[in-house]
């Protein structure tokens, strides 16, 4: 309880200020980098150049790692259950979410049971496109890239590799210049 308390005075609440005094300024580099720039102080960790769009929504910060030129874009979920660890240079396409924790099921109910908490981790330079969804547990390497709508509801996948689909299977592995 007494963590909670610190991670909402220390985190969350100064997070969700920051978001919503620079909800209103457009989508611009200046602007992305200036929410950026504020918001770093409140992750968990967090490398330079982080471009951060508006209504990105980030819960539990303090479990958030982000590295170096990490750009997210507008409307955005992380859910840190689970840690979400995201390496340099990685970009997350609009309305992407990224859940790090399950609901379990007890007593005949989701509501109330503790959650299964797993680490996400997307790999340096990957690209996950709009509107998909890394759900708790998910590895993505290197220079991955995730289809705009895919759901990647478990697995490890290798660098360069190319997910797609609901649920999200490997197709192949890229090459630069070659998707």
């Amino acid at each position: 309880m007494l963590k909670n308390l610190r991670n909402n005075f220390r985190y969350d609440w100064p997070l969700h200020f920051i978001m919503l005094l620079t909800g209103w300024l457009p989508d611009n580099v200046l602007f992305l980098r200036l929410r950026g720039a504020l918001a770093k102080h409140f992750l968990g960790s967090c490398g330079k150049n982080f471009r951060v769009g508006r209504n990105v929504v980030l819960y539990n910060p303090s479990e958030i790692h982000i590295g170096s030129n990490v750009y997210i874009a507008y409307g955005a979920w992380l859910a840190a259950g689970g840690a979400i660890r995201i390496e340099d240079e990685a970009m997350l396409g609009p309305y992407t979410v990224l859940a790090s924790a399950n609901h379990t099921r007890e007593n005949g109910s989701f509501r109330y049971s503790d959650p299964e908490r797993l680490v996400i981790s997307i790999g340096r330079g990957s690209w996950i496109g709009a509107h998909a969804t890394i759900m708790a547990g998910v590895a993505i390497g290197k220079g991955s890239l995730v289809a705009s709508g895919a759901i990647v509801s478990r697995g490890n996948y290798p660098d360069d590799a190319f997910l797609a689909g609901v649920p999200a299977v490997f197709k192949k592995i890229i090459t630069d210049r070659q998707i």
